[in-house]
């Protein structure tokens, strides 16, 4: 896995845990060993405005925490497909939540894929809090950088302060969205 480096960008409403998807994916990446940056961006607005944050990821040293085109790009709802959908590489990934976008990306030279982040979340956690974590399990079952046990590892480190239940829930979560996307790419 000589000099792989993967950038990501995750968008959306404020409340919506785009922040701390970007966190877990750089937690995540360190449980494997490599190195990692997260840099957030968000209105002043703390629910409801539009939040942001890039995270990357390598084997190697991180020259800058921010890129002019990603790997992949999560818009969980629609101002952010609207800003972010050309910041997506050719042939990289665009991950839209369908629970809120109903609105087709322009672009044909990337590949597009859609979950249903917030219906998974409620059905399989309890609360569509989790629909970040549904998004990170689509995104690794399209482009799996990571190893599932460092995911789940992150999500451990990351909610175990809030109990066992919590952690369980959001591990569903990134099953359900793996299993999802799984089963739309079979």
């Amino acid at each position: 896995m000589c000099g792989m480096l993967e950038e990501v960008l995750i968008a959306g409403f404020g409340g919506q845990g785009v922040l701390s998807l970007g966190k877990l994916i750089a937690q995540a990446a360190m449980e494997q060993g490599l190195n990692a940056s997260w840099l957030p961006s968000y209105g002043p607005e703390m629910r409801g405005g539009t939040a942001n944050c890039t995270v990357c990821f390598s084997d190697d040293e991180i020259g800058a925490p921010i890129a002019a085109q990603y790997d992949a790009v999560i818009a969980m709802n629609q101002p952010s497909l609207d800003k972010f959908e050309k910041a997506v590489r050719p042939g990289g990934v665009l991950l839209i939540n369908r629970s809120i976008i109903s609105v087709e990306p322009e672009r044909s030279d990337i590949e597009v894929h859609y979950i249903t982040a917030n219906d998974l979340a409620e059905s399989v956690a309890g609360t569509a809090a989790a629909a970040n974590v549904v998004a990170l399990g689509a995104l690794h079952a399209v482009r799996p950088r990571l190893e599932t046990g460092s995911l789940e590892a992150a999500l451990q480190s990351t909610f175990g302060r809030k109990g066992q239940k919590v952690v369980d829930a959001n591990i569903r979560a990134l099953h359900a969205g793996m299993d999802a996307m799984a089963e739309t790419l079979a």
